[in-house]
């Protein structure tokens, strides 16, 4: 481990209030855990058996979500990293298991998809969800974007456009660069202070090169389920139009209490959903990004075959096994258990924000781990724009420009130490807003709220200002 690695996990248990547990481990490479303090304990499940409140290490493992930001900021520049979507807890026990038992065979030769695979993932949604699908009509691949990527390809030729519904995942605007389209940005409207589709305004940009039509369930970054009403009247707006329905529900498995996620493959009406193609994963359920694997399917035989033509997906044998160890009634008490950890973080930083940063505006996602955050008060304050302006003007003639949002992030980077990330990406309506990502322990969520309200503190705040 070297120097730098040593510095960043000390300093995040330092600055956590925490005490590690293997301090004699340091140097061996090992992420280490740390113990929470016995004061103010939370039961992580209904029956206690899994700890996610004991915050877990990334610093020092290459992650994206922490590591990441260090190499683009600098050292000691973030303390806790609540952006990149992925959970910052231990893998399911049984994931490590089945892991741990494939290692003893020393043999990584080409891989025979085990039948049981999809068995497991059909007999999953099926339990889970009511529906139903045949091996035949589901197709594994190498993540979600592989997939998108390979349909977009089969019903969208180059230069045509894709409608998305902004704020949107802005990966999805990754997946049309490699697929040469172009976004049809349509935006949600606010009802009631609740992101709603626009169905009106989503029809009206339905245009002769409009072919797609990325649906995002539960939607990233709003955390909205959609109704079955809401996903029919889309779906046949786009069977009207002859625009597919590619629906992207990874994120399905995190339900906040009192909500329903309604697969879109479920709907009544049989022609919409031929009309759409469905893709999934367990790499949010279970943390398993690392293991690059998904899948997608369709009741659509004409479909899927357009889309085989497109696609190419090499299989990872690892990433096999622990999907299988996921899916698993042990798996899935562990996910359950998550899942309802996840609902209390969302209720506690709710209510923090609500108590404490005055200047940020939040509420309780329907789904999904993440926060969407509205940070207009604070972009003005700071002035963003005028920050952007210096910045750009500053900068090296080769250095890309900055937009205020991005200012707005490494506002928060440079004062708080906390970095969430930047609006604009999300598309229109993504502005002065920031997506925060809470499927973290509870402790290391107050230490990223608690650093985000110290700053904003008129005395911190008019300092920083100076």
């Amino acid at each position: 481990m070297s120097q730098h690695e040593g510095l960043n996990r000390r300093s995040f248990l330092r600055n956590a209030g925490l005490t590690a547990l293997a301090a004699g481990a340091a140097g061996t490479g090992v992420p280490l855990a740390a113990a929470a303090p016995e004061t103010q304990p939370f039961a992580p499940g209904p029956n206690g058996k899994y700890d996610f409140d004991t915050p877990y290490n990334r610093f020092g493992t290459n992650s994206v979500k922490y590591d990441q930001q260090i190499r683009v900021y600098g050292p000691n520049s973030v303390e806790v990293g609540m952006g990149i979507a992925d959970m910052d807890f231990r893998a399911a026990p049984s994931i490590t298991k089945a892991l741990k038992a494939r290692l003893e065979h020393e043999n990584w030769g080409y891989l025979d998809m085990p039948a049981s695979f999809m068995e497991n993932v059909i007999a999953w949604n099926k339990k889970r969800y009511g529906v139903t699908f045949e091996p035949s009509q589901a197709v594994v691949t190498m993540g979600v974007h592989p997939g998108l990527i390979a349909t977009l390809k089969a019903f969208s030729p180059k230069g045509t456009k894709v409608l998305l519904q902004t704020p949107t995942y802005n990966g999805f605007f990754g997946d049309l660069t490699a697929s040469q389209t172009l976004a049809e940005e349509v935006p949600l409207k606010i009802v009631n202070g609740q992101y709603a589709m626009d169905f009106e305004q989503f029809e009206k940009q339905i245009s002769v090169d409009t072919n797609s039509f990325i649906l995002c369930n539960p939607q990233n970054p709003t955390g909205n389920c959609w109704s079955a009403a809401d996903l029919t009247r889309i779906g046949e707006i786009c069977l009207k139009h002859r625009v597919v329905v590619l629906a992207d529900e990874i994120h399905c498995d995190f339900v906040t209490k009192g909500q329903k996620y309604t697969p879109f493959a479920s709907l009544a009406n049989k022609a919409v959903v031929d009309n759409s193609i469905t893709f999934k994963a367990a790499s949010k359920s279970f943390g398993l990004a690392a293991h690059k694997v998904a899948w997608f399917y369709t009741t659509n035989k004409e479909y899927l075959n357009r889309i085989k033509v497109q696609h190419r997906a090499e299989l990872n044998t690892l990433g096999i096994i622990a999907n299988q160890g996921a899916y698993t009634p042990e798996g899935e008490e562990w996910l359950n258990q998550v899942v309802e950890y996840i609902d209390g973080n969302h209720d506690f930083a709710v209510d923090y924000i609500a108590r404490n940063i005055p200047m940020v505006k939040a509420y309780k996602a329907q789904g999904t781990y993440l926060m969407w955050l509205d940070m207009t008060a604070l972009a003005e304050k700071i002035n963003t724009k005028q920050l952007a302006e210096q910045h750009n003007q500053a900068k090296a003639a080769d250095a890309p420009a900055l937009k205020p949002e991005q200012m707005l992030e490494r506002w928060l980077v440079k004062y708080a130490k906390v970095h969430v990330n930047q609006g604009a990406s999300y598309g229109k309506g993504g502005e002065n807003h920031v997506r925060m990502n809470i499927a973290t322990s509870r402790k290391t969520l107050e230490k990223a709220l608690s650093n985000v309200a110290n700053a904003l503190k008129p005395a911190t705040l008019s300092t920083a200002l100076d």
